[in-house]
């Protein structure tokens, strides 16, 4: 990856001129679409005015780019210009609200996948710089662009305010080959989506479902059908509480976990202490502004032998160091830990983490690789004594 923005758009494709015909993948950090669709534009070929090919990149198979925004223009070119193209990747932050010319369309979503060996597609707009969405595409785009998607693997879809559930249920209908599933800011996401998954051959074991408002524990109750699932993105989904712990903690392979923002209680996390809590190694509860210090002992509280090695108890007001002494007495061995704007967390805290020893045989604070404590409101120069060999020996 690298940025090409001191690179003016006239120069832009002729750089690319003389790149390897064996470039198989490429990911530029920001481009304009304009030099985007003048860089993959096909050209007549030499001696023919009929033949039309690429004249650069031919063996693209993994495309990434950041761009300022998607447009119709530029997924034709893309996906008629590179005939070996497998992943696509695109993601844009317009500065301003785009116009019909500069968006994404229903017409441009038909245009995906024009040679059919597309297997994973991500479309996302970032609200980085503004509040936006794609506001032309609706569930017929959806609709049209599932008709020649039926291979995909995994999807990705950011932003696509206008889709309902009916948009998204086409995606899980036609896609039987789908494993990844993330979809955020689905502002029109409700149960339904996943009301009869069941019935389907579907086989998730990566889900995303971040800024989805409107799902409730009844949504996570039909999802959890597929008892594979690994991964599970649930963050800032605000409707969600205690019941959706109960239909997560059945899952026996899930491995990574992400709860920011949800309403939640400490009694709700006992759902996941017989089954689920075993198994992950990354656990995110930032934000669940009703758990407290007994959480801590709920999850963890005389279990052994487990694999959790990302805990993110950030930004939870309750949390005070009586929480963090309980996480140390449990020995659990994490090397990244996040407990930034607690304003209970204090000096204690540190100092309780600089003496957890996690195996009989090793050194004090020995699995800590990352200590996060910004802003934590009790923290004094007294803490930064601790932070040092031999209590953190491995802390970067």
């Amino acid at each position: 990856m690298f940025d090409v923005s001191l690179i003016s758009g006239h120069d832009f494709a002729p750089i690319w001129a003389s790149a390897s015909q064996k470039l198989e993948c490429l990911e530029i950090g920001y481009v304009s679409s304009v030099m985007v669709t003048e860089l993959l534009a096909p050209n007549l070929a030499p001696k023919s005015s009929n033949s039309l090919h690429p004249s650069i990149l031919p063996g693209i198979q993994k495309l990434i780019l950041s761009v300022d925004s998607i447009t119709d223009t530029m997924v034709g070119t893309i996906s008629s210009g590179l005939l070996s193209l497998t992943h696509l990747d695109l993601r844009d932050a317009p500065f301003m609200e785009p116009t019909i010319v500069t968006d994404l369309t229903n017409l441009g979503l038909e245009l995906v996948n024009q040679h059919g060996k597309l297997k994973h597609l991500s479309l996302i707009r970032s609200q980085q710089y503004l509040i936006t969405y794609f506001r032309r595409v609706n569930d017929l785009g959806l609709l049209m662009m599932a008709d020649k998607c039926t291979n995909l693997e995994s999807i990705s879809l950011g932003g696509f305010c206008r889709v309902t559930d009916s948009g998204f249920k086409t995606i899980l209908h036609s896609c039987s080959r789908l494993y990844k599933l993330k979809v955020c800011h689905g502002t029109h996401l409700t149960d339904l989506v996943f009301h009869d998954i069941s019935a389907t051959s579907l086989s998730l074991i990566h889900v995303s479902l971040r800024w989805c408002y409107l799902l409730t524990n009844h949504a996570i109750g039909n999802l959890v059908s597929n008892a594979q699932i690994k991964v599970l993105d649930l963050r800032e989904c605000k409707s969600l509480g205690d019941e959706a712990l109960k239909a997560i903690g059945t899952l026996p392979e899930l491995k990574t976990l992400r709860l920011d923002g949800m309403d939640i209680s400490d009694f709700g996390l006992s759902s996941l202490r017989e089954r689920v809590i075993k198994s992950l190694t990354s656990l995110s509860l930032r934000g669940c502004k009703r758990l407290t210090d007994r959480a801590i002992s709920v999850l963890f509280k005389d279990a052994s032998n487990l694999e959790l090695r990302e805990l993110d108890l950030s930004n939870i007001p309750s949390l005070s160091d009586e929480g963090i002494l309980s996480l140390a007495r449990s020995r659990v061995p994490v090397s990244e830990l996040r407990i930034r704007q607690c304003p209970l967390i204090g000096d204690t805290s540190v100092m309780a983490l600089a003496s957890m020893q996690v195996d009989d045989d090793q050194r004090h604070g020995n699995c800590l690789r990352l200590l996060d404590i910004y802003n934590c409101g009790g923290i004094t120069q007294l803490a930064y004594k601790w932070l040092k060999n031999p209590y953190f020996p491995r802390l970067r």
